[in-house]
């Protein structure tokens, strides 16, 4: 089971931690309360996140999806925050769509680069999304694509440029599975859990069942990874705050 924390307000008798079994979407997760002091002193807090985590621990729970803006480093040992790479990599297709309408691009017309050290599944889905979708499309990596490409042109009917000597001009959108230099004007790299994931938006009806104050890459990540969400559940939006400049998840990957 995968354990949630939750800050509360602090009462006469609260409790510094109490454990409840809850339900999100019909998955179960074990749910942490914290009395939250009203002083919002940063050492009770990391004491308090200790003391769940130790507590969660104890009943085998060894991933927890943490409060909004809490850090991983007050956990104890043993106990890690929820991956957040699989939701990534899931919306990948839509975020790259997305960030080419917020820089005013074509999206038909654009060239995306997807760069991987091996042929996963993940990969496999998130070039078959992007062919259908972009008609020029770069594919690096080192062994596997051949076989791929042959389908994907058989099926249908799409043309990927597979580890290209050389290029003329610069791709628009870079995907990275994997760690390696930023090449193109839009840089999206998968496999990097320490950057803001964009806007996800749900059905109202969906978003009105999930719990306040969590951090909401994490637990999207269990709900996606579990099946309670589904694909077209989830839509990527990208925006621009009062004043017209980029919000942090465009600054991230438009270096």
């Amino acid at each position: 089971m995968v354990g949630m924390m939750l800050w509360e307000p602090s009462g006469h008798w609260t409790r510094p931690v109490t454990l409840k079994e809850v339900s999100v979407l019909h998955i179960r997760f074990l749910c942490a309360r914290m009395a939250q002091d009203r002083r919002r002193n940063p050492l009770t807090e990391r004491r308090r996140l200790r003391t769940a985590g130790k507590k969660l621990l104890r009943q085998r729970v060894e991933q927890v999806v943490l409060p909004a803006g809490a850090s991983a480093e007050a956990l104890p040992e043993g106990l890690r925050p929820v991956e957040t790479l699989p939701l990534r990599r899931a919306i990948a297709a839509d975020w790259c769509g997305e960030l080419l309408r917020f820089r005013g691009e074509n999206p038909a017309g654009a060239r995306v680069l997807i760069t991987a050290d091996a042929l996963s599944g993940e990969v496999v889905r998130t070039v078959t999304e992007l062919a259908l979708r972009h008609r020029y499309l770069i594919l690096k990596i080192p062994f596997g694509g051949e076989e791929l490409c042959r389908r994907l042109r058989r099926e249908y009917g799409v043309s990927i440029v597979l580890n290209p000597e050389t290029e003329r001009e610069p791709a628009s959108v870079h995907m990275a599975f994997d760690p390696t230099e930023a090449q193109g004007g839009g840089f999206l790299p998968l496999y990097d859990e320490s950057l803001p994931l964009p806007r996800l938006l749900l059905p109202p009806e969906v978003e009105a069942r999930l719990p306040e104050g969590l951090d909401r890459g994490q637990l999207l990540s269990v709900l996606w990874r579990t099946g309670a969400l589904r694909p077209g559940q989830v839509s990527v939006q990208l925006g621009e705050t009062e004043n017209k400049g980029a919000v942090p998840e465009i600054r991230a990957f438009c270096p």
